[in-house]
């Protein structure tokens, strides 16, 4: 398994993020705020974690709901998955947004999202009058029949 080091500060109270387990690709987030906060049905909230972290280029952190708070509560990613590019130097914050019928009640510390590190390529276009030929074509939308 490849490695790679980033370094990191942290500005909350809560631990670095982690693996829980050794097949995990995904490391928990905390909810950095002093106070227990109310997520109303439908609302989404800008939540700090205390984290800052400068990566290499080549790489990204993706952020990620917890599969538990959005089946249990409804409580998932505003923006579905967010990017932190490796120039970013800033705060990393969480867009939480309550799908659930109840109001859900964030406590300080609690692990709110996963943060998994990733490598990417950068691309460059090359215009083309026609594509390659597949067997698939332009068939989508359930062309493949599932």
């Amino acid at each position: 398994m490849e490695t790679c080091k980033i370094k990191v500060k942290n500005m909350s109270k809560y631990p670095l993020p982690k693996y829980q387990t050794k097949g995990s690709s995904g490391m928990d987030l905390y909810a950095n705020i002093s106070n227990p906060l109310v997520i109303k049905p439908l609302e989404r909230k800008l939540i700090p974690t205390g984290i800052y972290i400068s990566m290499p280029n080549g790489y990204e952190a993706q952020i990620r709901a917890r599969s538990g708070l959005s089946f249990k509560y409804g409580i998932t990613i505003a923006n579905g998955i967010g990017t932190i590019d490796s120039d970013y130097r800033g705060e990393i914050k969480i867009i939480l947004i309550n799908f659930g019928e109840k109001n859900y009640i964030l406590h300080p510390g609690e692990r709110i999202a996963q943060m998994v590190i990733s490598k990417y390529v950068r691309i460059y276009w090359e215009k083309v009058d026609e594509l390659d030929n597949t067997q698939r074509g332009q068939g989508g939308l359930g062309h493949s029949g599932i």
